[in-house]
């Protein structure tokens, strides 16, 4: 209780006239004199306590309470003083206790009045609507009326806003007739509660109705319809209302464009978002803190980031919405390190963060797989108290999932209480887009185990990882769940279904789902266009591309790298030079990096490697390693030295941390037999720490998935795969099959062929050749790129067995058959 309080307590006369309700009683104090009567007169003058009040002392401890504690330590003064049955006492009480949230207190109150006033009831009512259940409140309601209390307008106003606020529609239709039955069906307030809570509860339709038989209408009721429009996502709708509305003499105030703002940066009209700009000047109401936030969010959610950053630098005031509006701006126009720099400027301001605040920086520091800034965040996340924040420890996980360190979110998720699954899916996806495969499908399946009911994102968040394992059978499993779950109408899970699809060599079955698709968003179309690029066919890619050209779905920056890597990989060099000029010219759409590196790849591959160069040479910005990497890798394939020796300076100029690259320098120095340079390579992986990645393959077999490494012998079938390579090499031989041994040096050639034999790739498809029925297909994922003779050697096993085999290296598939490759050994 408050010094002042405290010491106005002490005054209060005691009484035993009245026998007080069971309530806990304090000690007698002291009448009170005259004088300090005279004192609290001049405090109620000072206070503006109403003159009918403040004729007893208690009243003033009442005016002057400030919390549900005080009150408490006022209630017995007052029964101890007699007053506790006197009407003004009592609806005062019932009217503290509301507003302080106990609406149970306050009915515990309410059933010690024998004579109840209505204004008892209005109170109660109007407790119970903002701080308890709709049940509450409603039951109540109906209380209220077989005591044969008349409702009054008020009543159905906060009704119909928690009907609203918890999207009832059933109740807020009982409501509705209620008023009807009550005579207010004209009442403007009345009316206008009605249009807000059918608006909330998603029926718009049935809300303009109610707007349009209204007699009169007034500036609020204007803006609840607008707003009702906005928020359901009709945008265009919501300022066409605000065009009539000044047609009809009422102007916009600051409500109304706080309101249309947010609908006009989800419409995405930078030339309505200025009209509405410049009405706010002409105005004046630029100066008001809402008004410059909601403008700078529609600015930077319509693109104009810039823009945004310059009314957020003339607001003389701003909140922690202001500052969590630019930082989210420029996350979301993926400037992740500005976002950063506004977040440290709010904190070197003295402004706290808020719980959206820390959101927003965890979601930077993810984008920039900024480890040691998402760490600094944590700190703050402790120091905020905010641990038992369920959606702060999300974004958490999340980013620590984004800067491989998904093991860090795996322990907040283990220790988070109160799991959502928004909680589950990030974890699902952190395992996923960190390669642990397993794991994410362990936490898919404990999920439903604990009755936790996926959603469409734990979906589209577990269907790519299993497309990462690239098993049919798995594809087919998830296929079912997604139709018996009723998602096969979801366009994101059938984008992701065609993409696993692809992923696992089954492109036709891809195909066949893409087709079926009622609804396409870009995102489909990209995911089908590389599909049918991995797995070589590149002419069907750049159909589909035309194909979606003449639709109304526009190609984005995705697309074109789809297409142009798709040409890449089959061979279509003029299709991809043509895409990439078109890229900017018809869609003013600006390459990137990884658009440069398609394209060296794309000249490269095909042998180009001159103007390949002078391709990087011209290139507007400053070349990345994924550029002079493709530069390595065609050099590589066409064994060019020379240029091979420039692209793996620049590369190592640039520090790569992973020693593929020295890898690719060697082979192409082994090739040429410049076993001097070889072993100068090898040297310097060695003093960088470097290792070569050890080649990989697994093979799926009823339900179980093998793994392969080359020249490893820990399989329990070791010694049997080996003895069948054997046979295998010589019909393979026989049928036309030579040995490509030029890498391997400092051996007999019979060693030469028995490393060769020893890869992963070859030792898992013995074992699939020898644990399936014939004319079974085998399926192999490899950790690499095939090398060349295992290319050629599946061509010729393939002959031989009559098998198909379906090959996925790191980059894509190669499907096997009749002695062929679907690459037409152009990889």
């Amino acid at each position: 209780m408050s010094s002042q309080l405290l010491h106005y307590t002490a005054l209060l006369p005691i009484t035993n006239s009245i026998t007080p309700p069971p309530l806990t009683p304090s000690r007698a104090r002291p009448p009170i004199s005259a004088p300090q009567f005279q004192a609290f007169h001049t405090l109620s003058q000072r206070t503006h306590i109403p003159s009918h009040v403040y004729t007893h002392p208690a009243a003033i401890l009442l005016e002057l309470c400030t919390s549900i504690k005080e009150l408490n330590q006022i209630i017995p003064l007052i029964i101890k003083n007699g007053l506790y049955n006197e009407h003004l006492f009592q609806t005062k009480l019932v009217s503290l206790f509301c507003n302080y949230g106990s609406p149970s207190e306050a009915f515990r109150v309410f059933e010690t009045v024998e004579d109840k006033l209505e204004v008892f009831y209005h109170t109660l009512l109007k407790g119970y609507a903002k701080n308890s259940s709709l049940g509450d409140a409603m039951s109540f309601f109906c209380r209220m009326k077989s005591d044969g209390v008349r409702p009054v307008v008020y009543n159905f106003t906060y009704l119909l806003k928690v009907c609203g606020d918890n999207a009832d529609l059933r109740r807020g239709k009982e409501i509705h007739a209620h008023l009807i039955s009550s005579g207010f069906a004209t009442n403007l307030f009345a009316m206008t509660a009605v249009v807000n809570m059918y608006a909330k509860c998603r029926q718009i339709n049935e809300a303009y109705k109610m707007f349009d038989r209204m007699p009169e209408r007034d500036l609020v009721s204007w803006n609840t319809i607008i707003a009702g429009y906005a928020q359901n996502g009709l945008a265009k709708i919501a300022l066409e209302l605000v065009i009539r509305m000044q047609e009809e003499g009422q102007k916009p105030d600051s409500i109304t464009l706080v309101t249309l703002l947010p609908a006009v940066a989800d419409y995405g009209s930078l030339i309505i978002g200025k009209s509405i700009h410049a009405y706010v000047l002409r105005a004046s109401f630029e100066s008001l803190v809402n008004i410059s936030t909601a403008l700078l969010d529609m600015y930077s959610k319509c693109g104009s980031v810039g823009t945004a950053r310059l009314i957020f630098n003339r607001m003389k005031q701003k909140t922690a919405v202001s500052w969590n509006s630019m930082i989210d701006g420029y996350v979301q126009n993926e400037d992740a390190e500005e976002a950063m720099e506004i977040f440290q400027k709010m904190l070197d301001e003295g402004f706290q963060p808020t719980n959206v605040t820390i959101m927003e920086a965890l979601h930077a520091c993810a984008d920039l797989g900024d480890l040691e800034r998402g760490k600094f965040v944590h700190k703050l996340v402790d120091q905020l108290k905010l641990g038992s924040d369920v959606s702060v420890m999300n974004s958490l996980m999340s980013m620590y999932s984004k800067c491989k360190r998904v093991d860090i979110a795996a322990k907040i998720f283990k220790n988070l209480l109160g799991k959502t699954l928004v909680s589950w899916n990030t974890m699902i996806l952190g395992y996923a887009q960190n390669g642990r495969v397993s794991e994410a499908l362990s936490h898919f399946c404990q999920m439903q185990s604990q009755n936790m009911k996926p959603d469409s994102f734990t979906m589209v968040s577990v269907i790519p990882a299993l497309a990462e394992l690239s098993v049919t059978r798995q594809a087919k499993w998830i296929h079912g769940l997604v139709i018996r779950t009723c998602f096969d109408k979801n366009i994101f899970v059938m984008t992701a279904l065609v993409d696993m699809y692809a992923k696992c060599g089954a492109v036709h079955t891809a195909r066949k789902l893409f087709d079926m698709m009622d609804e396409r968003h870009v995102t489909t179309w990209n995911a089908m266009i590389d599909g049918y690029g991995t797995n070589g066919l590149g002419k069907a890619a750049v159909d589909l591309f035309n194909e979606m050209e003449k639709g109304t779905i526009k190609p984005n920056d995705i697309t074109f790298l789809c297409v142009i890597s798709a040409c890449s990989h089959s061979g279509l060099v003029e299709e991809g030079l043509q895409y990439f000029a078109s890229m900017k010219e018809d869609y003013g759409l600006e390459p990137a990096m990884d658009h440069y590196g398609a394209m060296v790849d794309l000249l490269g591959r095909a042998g180009q490697l001159s103007e390949a160069w002078d391709f990087i040479q011209k290139m507007p910005m400053e070349p990345g390693i994924t550029v002079f990497g493709a530069m390595l890798g065609a050099c590589r394939t066409h064994k060019n030295v020379e240029l091979g020796e420039r692209a793996a300076d620049k590369i190592f100029e640039l520090n790569p941390v992973e020693g593929g690259y020295h890898v690719l320098l060697a082979n192409i120095y082994s090739t040429a037999s410049l076993w001097d340079k070889v072993a100068k390579v090898r040297k310097m992986m060695e003093m960088k720490g470097l290792q070569k990645t050890p080649g990989c393959s697994l093979v799926d077999l009823r339900n179980e998935v093998h793994t392969f490494y080359s020249g490893s012998t820990s399989h329990p079938q070791s010694k049997r795969i080996y003895t069948f390579l054997e046979t295998l090499g010589d019909e393979i031989k026989a049928a036309g099959y030579v040995p490509d041994t030029n890498s391997i040096h400092d051996v007999e050639a019979d060693v030469k062929e028995q490393l060769l034999n020893s890869h992963s790739e070859k030792l898992a498809i013995a074992f699939g050749l020898l644990n399936t029925t014939p004319g079974t297909t085998i399926h192999i994922r490899k950790n690499l790129r095939v090398c060349g003779d295992c290319h050629n050697a599946t061509k010729y096993i393939s002959l031989v067995t009559g098998r198909e085999i379906i090959v996925r290296d790191m980059h894509r598939f190669h499907h096997f058959k009749n002695g062929t490759c679907s690459c037409g050994d152009y990889w």
